[in-house]
């Protein structure tokens, strides 16, 4: 990782997260300077697994290698290797087995401060990135052909490509006036970590309950990470429970598949929605991840999105680079947005579907989704395809 202070850059990458640091790794090799700006330093490991987590599927998986980022990952990463899906309200329910598909793992559970710490190490190899960190932006000034970013230090940052990798609140975006309209679900997910009396057997439980899913995600430790997604209005008496009752709370929701449960960490709770910008390119201006699309977790692929972003805005790049073309310009650009706004919205429309799917009581939907749940479960041919899309295929 360079160590000089340039003020000029090829590519800024504003946003230093998991998804910023992915695009500047895979352009590493490109010949161009990078510069990655970011407000605060990334929190330090600790023994302690920590309450984000992230499921990291085969196409994630395959751009960690080709970075070279996934060996300082796999010590904190728990594979799953099974995934049981049922519904509370009745009888349906799928199993995923990677056995079905030739595969060791379905994916990874990965806390998301141990993979920002892995993609910063795997940065700090290449003399053509900067990492410019703690950096607060005053202003952000776009033209054409170079973009600036104004720094609360005094600082002015020049680039030929400006990357909005800065979150769902995206400074970028809004320099743009490129439109987001994040549509609330009326619903929180509560993350927290717990021990099982049961092991969880590398394998990713989720019950759609009437509120909301609840996820168990097998980390390495054997204990389990929870994303419980309920209706807003009962999220803070969830919250307010001793460690004891908010224990039996789990069991009951999770119908006691793993046992008894034991509370080994602090408990938080984030709104869940989701939204789309209309563009993701102007000339000089790319966004990714969250700054161009929110999901809603239940699938667990909001991540994986952000990385297939940054795999396919790099691909682009440096491909125009390499055919001499104006690889910042908006019809060079606009190639990415092509490629990755379609299969975005869907996953979103389906992640949309299902929690309005799910999420209720209603007794004419429940024999729907149960009756699609086992129908599923019983045809291999729509099982391997939901499978392969899962795991990052088409």
């Amino acid at each position: 990782m360079s160590e000089k202070k340039e003020t000029h850059y090829d590519v800024l990458i504003v946003g230093g997260g998991m998804v910023g640091l992915t695009l500047a790794n895979l352009l590493r090799d490109s010949g161009l300077q990078i510069g990655v700006v970011e407000k605060l330093e990334p929190k330090v490991i600790s023994d302690e697994i920590d309450i984000r987590v992230s499921a990291i599927n085969r196409a994630s998986l395959a751009i960690f290698k080709s970075i070279g980022a996934w060996p300082a990952m796999v010590e904190r990463a728990g594979a799953f290797r099974d995934m049981h899906v049922w519904d509370a309200t009745g009888a349906g329910m799928i199993h995923f087995d990677s056995a079905e598909v030739g595969l060791d793992t379905l994916g990874y559970i990965i806390e998301n401060r141990v993979i920002q710490q892995a993609l910063q190490k795997a940065m700090q190899q290449a003399d053509n990135i900067e990492w410019i960190c703690p950096a607060t932006i005053d202003s952000i000034k776009l033209s054409d052909d170079t973009q600036q970013l104004h720094l609360e230090d005094g600082r002015t940052l020049e680039c030929r490509l400006l990357v909005g990798a800065d979150g769902s609140r995206s400074q970028v975006r809004a320099a743009a006036g490129i439109e987001f309209e994040r549509l609330s679900y009326a619903q929180q997910a509560i993350v927290c970590t717990v021990a099982t009396e049961l092991p969880h057997a590398e394998t990713a439980w989720q019950c759609f309950t009437p509120d909301g899913p609840l996820a168990f995600l097998p980390l390495v430790n054997e204990q389990s990470s929870i994303v419980w997604s309920l209706e807003e209005s009962k999220v803070d008496a969830m919250l307010a429970l001793d460690e004891a009752a908010f224990c039996r709370a789990l069991e009951q929701a999770f119908e006691y598949q793993l046992g008894a449960v034991t509370l080994v960490s602090e408990r938080a709770a984030f709104p869940l929605g989701h939204g789309h910008v209309d563009q993701y390119v102007r000339s000089g201006l790319a966004l990714v991840g969250d700054a161009a699309h929110n999901i809603h977790p239940l699938a667990g692929q909001g991540a994986n999105l952000g990385f297939l972003d940054a795999a396919c805005l790099a691909d682009v790049i440096i491909q125009a680079r390499a055919a001499n073309r104006q690889w910042s310009a908006l019809h060079s650009l606009r190639k990415y947005e092509r490629a990755r706004k379609g299969e975005n919205r869907l996953m979103e429309s389906a992640m949309t579907g299902f929690k309005l799917l799910f999420s209720n009581d209603n007794p004419m939907l429940a024999t729907v989704r149960n009756a699609g749940l086992g129908l599923v479960d019983q045809v291999p041919l729509i099982k391997q395809q939901f499978m392969r899309h899962a795991l990052g295929g088409h």
